[in-house]
This record gives C-alpha cells, structure tokens and sequence, in this order.
C-alpha cells in the first residue's frame, strides 16, 4: 500500500508553532496550490490543503518562512478524529509532512513582499548580472583560437570513426 503526497504551494498564513507536553515541536500550516487548468471563466482555482509538521522541521518552518513563502511538502495523508466542544465527532483530514523544502530565500516571496525586500531583489540581481558580465569579458579572448596557429583537433569531422576503446569511454 502507498500513501504518499507531493505539494508545492504558498504558504496562507504564519506557521503556528506550539510545543508539547514533553516539548516537541509542532507546526500547523496551510498552503495553497494551485490547479493545473483554468475555470470556465479562464481563471486559476487552488486548493488550500492543511498540514502539520513536527520536531525540528516545524521550528525551522516557523523561523524561516512566513505568510506568502512558496515551500515543498512531502508527507502522507492522515484522518484523524476527536470529539469537539459540542460533543459532535469531528474528523480531521491532513498532511503529516516527512519534509518540508523552503524554495525561496526568506523575505522574497511575492506574496506580501515590501519595497525593502524589493531593493534587496534589484540589487542581488544586478550583482548577479554584473558578475556574469564581467566573467563573459574576462573569458571573452580566452576560447578564441588565434589564426597565426594551425589548428590540430584530433575530433575534427573529416568523416572518418574515432578509434578508441570503450575503457577509455568514461561513462
């Protein structure tokens, strides 16, 4: 038998972290994902699926992500059942998380983010484009083979097979 889930989706609120009895962590969370086709009015509809996750997962989820943050789940599905304050059963359908990824860096969820986070985006992206610039000019002459040099490349297509051995293939 398999029970197995895979999610990706933001989260649609804080994480609530509590603490156990005997001190285990837990973290209940919502995340919303999103359905791969669109409604009769052409728009996207989610699913807002509840989670749970424990132990140091959990805390790491309540320090590290927030409203909005796009994150991973890999768990199973559980039902569990208790009785409520009315004295009715009430029936609980979850995911108990195995792993939670975090996909994107803390603060630069697109869901809620501030003109600050904004600024700090702008600027990693221009450090990042400069870096690439500056490795292209500084790599631009270094491939480019001089014409005042014959050319010997044993792997030049002059329509004859290679000969090597199949020990020397490194796959």
């Amino acid at each position: 038998m398999l029970n197995r889930v895979v999610l990706v989706g933001r989260l649609t609120r804080d994480p609530d972290l509590r603490y156990t009895p005997n001190g285990v962590a837990v973290a209940n969370f919502t995340i919303a994902v999103n359905r791969p086709f669109s409604n009769q009015q052409g728009n996207r509809e989610a699913d807002f699926i509840n989670c749970v996750v424990w132990r140091r997962p959990a805390e790491n989820l309540a320090n590290f992500m927030k409203k909005g943050s796009l994150i991973g789940v890999d768990g199973r599905v559980q039902t569990r059942s208790f009785e409520g304050q009315d004295g009715k059963t009430v029936y609980v359908t979850e995911i108990v998380a195995d792993s939670v990824q975090f996909l994107e860096s803390k603060g630069s969820s697109s869901g809620g983010q501030d003109s600050q986070g904004y600024q700090q985006n702008r600027n990693q992206n221009q450090f990042q484009n400069q870096n690439q610039n500056q490795y292209q000019q500084s790599n631009q002459n270094q491939y480019q083979p001089s014409n005042n040099q014959p050319q010997d490349d044993p792997f030049k297509n002059n329509g004859e097979p290679i000969d090597i051995s199949d020990d020397d293939l490194p796959f």
